[in-house]
């Protein structure tokens, strides 16, 4: 089983934390829709087989487009590939574009059966340090139209460890996720990438500087809270009742196969990876029968690498069997080894074959991946 992954660019203003490829103009937005079906057609044989499970609209801000545009490439999705009956089709959305009129015609008239709102905070300072569109009234506004629509499957995202976040707004985040009763919810620490406006006003002394303790403190206060209330933290910033993990996201996570379509949309089919051009212009002048896109195919070493990357994030954790039969005796003899002082340490737990973070393990996920790499 595979996905597909659609990236919708428009955005209505560039927040300052963001680093994904997007664009404010709309000027090319029926030639990205035209694009979209042509890249669908152009890639048929891309994934092998091609079932289908789960479809992303993410971004960007997909909600930027109308029910009519997002129903024209489902159209050809489901023409191209073999979606399966009850598949996962989800819509990544900010708060200011989905009114109730929306999500009603969504609901009724559209595949798509699941929402992820990019709530962030429910308090209006901590939106104008990340420089969002919408304020708390419009957060709140949305969860409740989603519901009011019919929307059942919903998962938010929140940002912890933003300066004007104290501890306080934080649990109360937090709790207001869980009177609303969603059954997901995705939440990130804030990060500086390099070359955001964040990184600039920061740098510049405009903005408060992101403090690495207070972030800490977030983090193991939203494990106590959602583990208090019966949600699996399936992966590192994931948080979900049973039977709502995101479908999606877990093909990433296990190693599983994706086709990505539109401007800078990555894909992997088990032996490669490739990535479109970072450019709506091109993307969209160029012949969709041969994107513009760059190309890697991946070595064992590279392979093996990903899989620990990506596993130990996860509840499922890395297991040491599957390790010996896809990679062979020296990966499954170097990971042992290499894994052996986290074990020692507190930051990873060991159950038969299967090795899995911590609570404390799991602020340290990505150095503690990157010590058991083999080639480095």
């Amino acid at each position: 089983m595979a996905g597909i992954y659609i990236h919708i660019p428009f955005c209505k203003q560039k927040c300052h934390y963001c680093n994904f490829y997007t664009t404010g103009s709309l000027k090319y937005r029926k030639d990205f829709v035209r694009a979209i079906k042509l890249e669908v057609r152009s890639r048929k044989n891309y994934l092998k087989p091609n079932k289908i499970t789960t479809v992303y609209f993410g971004g960007g801000t997909p909600s930027m487009l109308s029910v009519n545009e997002l129903n024209d490439i489902m159209g050809v999705i489901y023409e191209v590939y073999d979606v399966v009956p009850g598949s996962e089709i989800t819509l990544e959305s900010n708060p200011d574009d989905i009114n109730y009129e929306y999500l009603n015609d969504l609901k009724k008239n559209s595949p798509i059966n699941r929402l992820s709102i990019g709530i962030q905070s429910f308090f209006d300072d901590d939106l104008e340090y990340l420089h969002r569109v919408h304020d708390s009234r419009g957060a709140k506004k949305s969860i409740e139209n989603s519901l009011k629509a019919g929307f059942k499957n919903i998962t938010i995202d929140l940002i912890y460890g933003i300066p004007t976040l104290t501890n306080d707004k934080w649990v109360k985040n937090i709790n207001l996720f869980f009177d609303y009763n969603l059954p997901h919810l995705s939440s990130y620490s804030l990060t500086v990438e390099k070359k955001t406006a964040l990184d600039v006003l920061i740098r510049n002394q405009k903005l408060a500087n992101i403090d690495e303790k207070q972030s800490i403190e977030h983090f193991n206060t939203l494990i106590e809270l959602t583990e208090n209330r019966s949600y699996v933290n399936y992966e590192i910033s994931n948080f979900a009742k049973r039977g709502y993990y995101s479908k999606h996201n877990s093909i990433y996570w296990l190693g599983g196969h994706y086709i990505g379509l539109g401007p800078s949309a990555h894909s992997y089919n088990g032996v490669s990876r490739q990535w479109n051009v970072m450019n709506m212009k091109k993307y969209c002048e160029n012949d969709p029968a041969h994107i513009i896109a760059e190309k890697e195919v991946l070595s064992k070493n590279q392979m093996y690498n990903e899989y620990v990357l990506t596993s130990l994030r996860t509840s499922w954790g890395s297991d040491t069997e599957h390790i010996l039969n896809m990679f062979g005796a020296d990966y499954s003899n170097h990971f042992i080894r290499t894994i052996l002082p986290f074990i020692e340490n507190g930051k990873i737990a060991q159950k038969g074959s299967v090795y899995k973070l911590t609570t404390s393990g799991k602020l340290f996920a990505d150095g503690i991946a990157s010590s058991l790499f083999f080639g480095f």
